[in-house]
């Protein structure tokens, strides 16, 4: 097998969701149509029968030993496929591969409610801390070596998933004797406990399931309103219509940034099992990858979109269909400061039916107003009262802005992440982290840090780095190991052996990321954990 570069394994990892789509981002009105379009499932199972059936033998009750007896999401199957053609000499084409992808995907897919707990993997949302299982030790069992979410994203009954345990045995003998293996009598747990355990909480059969396929499937098409969140540049949000193209959508999208900056585009997506839409766009410019998942109702979407080869980088996105209930989604800005002013841009729909609002000591003027967006001077008095406000533009109805006299804490978001190094001629390149610093207010309690404190929002900051411990200082590690810019973007240093260092070792680093924030006369901080280590070789759909 011919060997592939970083960027080329990435596009190739989307390639099979996406096929020869081209250029998309966001989605559609309308209704339920009779029948949505759907990706092309081709010959799928002439390509079964001819390809598969050959090793998976056709059992007493019809189904395909194995293939007939497993769930995954579009990802799910992708991975399969591409061992399929790696290990056992499938010979799938890329189109071969798409149309059974669409098709097992349709046929033995994931409901939404089945998905939803685990929508970070694949939205590859960075600098997620799965919280650990205790049932049957599966964060020990299973997740030492991957994502909980990676089995949390499949379905099978209790014996195949014992069948699933002997692949990985035979497949990486080695897991027997790894750390958190050998102090333990694994494969004893593995073939016995731990089916046991995955049957019962990821069942092949679930109500869910059942109820999903008879479900009728929305017809994504029409025009959405959409607002999102890119960490390290801010908020957007603007329009996106939505048309049935072949097989999938077409998208043309009309955005802005929070200081006003058109973020045109257009795309085109699939959408697998009724509801995983898995798009190409051009948003701005830039080519970007989306990830978004279709409410069961069909009137929202949520998600993520990011950059092909560094999906580090990238934004939320939360849509809703227009015509229907008036909503708030977001704003350009979600905090003013009580004796000043600001230009507040309100995203979402059904906003030109009424007055915008945001509460007392608070005055509006209107510059623009629609359906999807009102542009508004808002002026906070200096005894405005501090706090979270609930915002009105006619019968619309939104929170998320807060009104603020002085800050009383700033933390830095995320708490703890990593970055890799990269590049310097090799086939990998660097995967960054990006920080903000968020104020709050005291809630209730009077006390910083705990669960009633109140957001104030992303505000401007200094960075600097700092060593997260006597190791790291005696190491150097913030000298080597990257820098951190204006805007709370953390750049990796080069990847390899660097002569410079003590041992001669790569220019990983522990850091501490710290957030310096101006309010008024008073200067506060937050700090966070930056860990910066070698590469990730091995980088599939789901981690």
């Amino acid at each position: 097998m011919r060997r592939m570069n970083g960027p080329q394994r990435r596009r190739r990892r989307a390639g099979l969701l996406t096929g020869g789509l081209a250029g998309t981002l966001l989605i559609g009105t309308g209704a339920w149509a009779a029948e949505p379009p759907r990706p092309d499932e081709g010959n799928a199972k002439q390509i079964i029968t001819e390809r598969c059936s050959t090793c998976h033998e056709r059992q007493a009750d019809g189904s395909l030993h194995r293939i007939d007896h497993v769930r995954k999401t579009p990802e799910g199957w992708t991975m399969t496929l591409f061992r399929m053609n790696q290990i056992h000499s499938a010979n799938l084409s890329p189109e071969d591969s798409r149309a059974l992808v669409a098709y097992l995907s349709a046929r033995q897919g994931l409901a939404p409610e089945e998905t939803a707990p685990y929508r970070y993997i694949l939205e590859r949302l960075p600098a997620v801390v799965e919280t650990p299982i205790a049932d049957g030790d599966l964060s020990v069992m299973c997740a030492r070596c991957h994502s909980a979410a990676r089995f949390g994203l499949q379905r099978r009954d209790a014996d195949e998933w014992k069948r699933l345990a002997n692949f990985h045995l035979g497949q990486f003998p080695s897991i027997e004797y790894s750390l958190q293996g050998r102090d333990r009598k694994w494969w004893e747990i593995a073939s016995t406990q731990t089916p046991q355990v995955l049957g019962q909480k990821f069942p092949f059969k679930t109500k869910e399931w059942a109820d999903w396929q008879q479900a009728a499937k929305p017809d994504l098409a029409g025009v959405w309103a959409v607002t999102g969140h890119r960490p390290g540049l801010g908020r957007y949000g603007g329009t996106a219509t939505v048309a049935v193209e072949r097989d999938g959508y077409s998208v043309r999208y009309d955005l802005t940034d929070a200081g006003g900056k058109p973020l045109s585009g257009t795309g085109k997506a699939l959408v697998y099992t009724g509801y995983e839409w898995r798009g190409t766009a051009t948003l701005g410019g830039q080519e970007v990858r989306e990830v978004f998942a279709a409410s069961k109702d069909g009137q929202s979407l949520s998600g993520r979109w990011f950059l092909p080869d560094h999906d580090e980088v990238g934004a939320t996105v939360t849509a809703v269909r227009t015509g229907t209930a008036p909503t708030i989604l977001g704003f350009s800005q979600e905090h003013v400061k009580t004796g000043t002013s600001a230009r507040v841009t309100v995203w979402g729909s059904g906003l030109d039916g009424g007055p915008v609002d945001f509460g007392p000591g608070v005055t509006v003027k209107t510059l623009s107003q629609s359906a999807t967006a009102a542009v508004v001077e808002v002026a906070a008095a200096a005894n405005a009262a501090p706090g979270a406000r609930t915002v009105s533009v006619g019968k619309a109805k939104g929170g998320g802005f807060t009104v603020y006299a002085a800050l009383d804490s700033v933390l830095v978001e995320p708490a703890f992440t990593i970055a890799r190094v990269g590049g310097n001629g090799g086939a990998t390149p660097p995967v960054s982290a990006q920080f903000e610093a968020i104020g709050y207010l005291n809630g209730p309690d009077g006390k910083p840090g705990t669960a009633d404190d109140i957001r104030v929002g992303a505000l401007p900051a200094a960075w600097t780095l700092e060593p997260f411990n006597e190791a790291a200082k005696l190491m150097e590690d913030v000298k080597f190991a990257g820098t951190i810019g204006p805007s709370g973007l953390f750049a990796p240093a080069l990847a390899g052996p660097n002569p410079q260092r003590a041992f001669g070792t790569n220019n990983i680093g522990d850091l501490k990321v710290v957030a310096t924030v101006k309010d008024g006369a008073a200067t506060l901080t937050g700090d966070g954990r930056l860990i910066s280590t070698v590469q990730r070789w091995n980088d599939p759909p789901i981690r």
